[in-house]
């Protein structure tokens, strides 16, 4: 297997740690008004975590199907759907730190970690604090983000632990935006490259 300088080129330009926001004429209704933050790019492709989007599933459900009893006080917190792809599986968003059996530290202030061992530890009051639980992940194959990245389907913007943990879901999408000076109802669909 060979390299191309694409490879090189995606290292310096990787969106791991960024988030995507999308634009306001996404064509896919699973994405529309959505902010994914991302928690892998490679030449093999992207994963990331949908965080504005809400199960109608709680932490409590959650714990209860893993027959963990809920000393969390965060029950009651809703799960995100993180993405079409693979919707049974959890994952947790977490601020750095603290690590668990399969924790990636994705960036200096936020790790991901797909293990039972974050979730036992939540159940019982343990932390971390700064959390956002989902189900499923948003998945992209071989340059299909950059694709649509060039249709302007995605805004990138570094991603902001305030926004991740502190800012209610509703209001992500927005505040993410507001936070860099864009006001995404201002941007038409048809936005032309800087």
């Amino acid at each position: 297997m060979h390299t191309t300088s694409i490879d090189s080129d995606l290292t310096h330009s990787s969106l791991r740690g960024q988030f995507l926001l999308a634009m306001p004429g996404m064509q896919d209704p699973r994405f529309r008004q959505t902010i994914t933050f991302v928690c892998e790019h490679t030449h093999e492709g992207t994963m990331g975590i949908v965080i504005n989007a809400p199960s109608k599933v709680s932490w409590r459900e959650v714990f209860e199907q893993l027959s963990l009893d809920d000393a969390s006080l965060r029950g009651e917190e809703i799960v995100m759907l993180g993405g079409p792809v693979a919707p049974e599986q959890g994952f947790v968003l977490h601020g750095a730190g603290t690590r668990f059996d399969s924790t990636l530290e994705v960036s200096e202030d936020i790790s991901l970690t797909a293990s039972k061992d974050i979730l036992e530890s939540l159940a019982a009051g343990r932390g971390p604090d700064d959390v956002l639980v989902a189900l499923g992940y948003a998945g992209w194959g071989p340059g299909q983000l950059e694709e649509e990245l060039t249709e302007n389907a995605w805004l990138t913007l570094p991603a902001e632990p305030e926004v991740l943990f502190a800012t209610p879901w509703q209001k992500r999408w927005h505040t993410a935006a507001a936070r860099h000076g864009i006001d995404m109802t201002g941007i038409g669909s048809q936005s032309g490259h800087a």
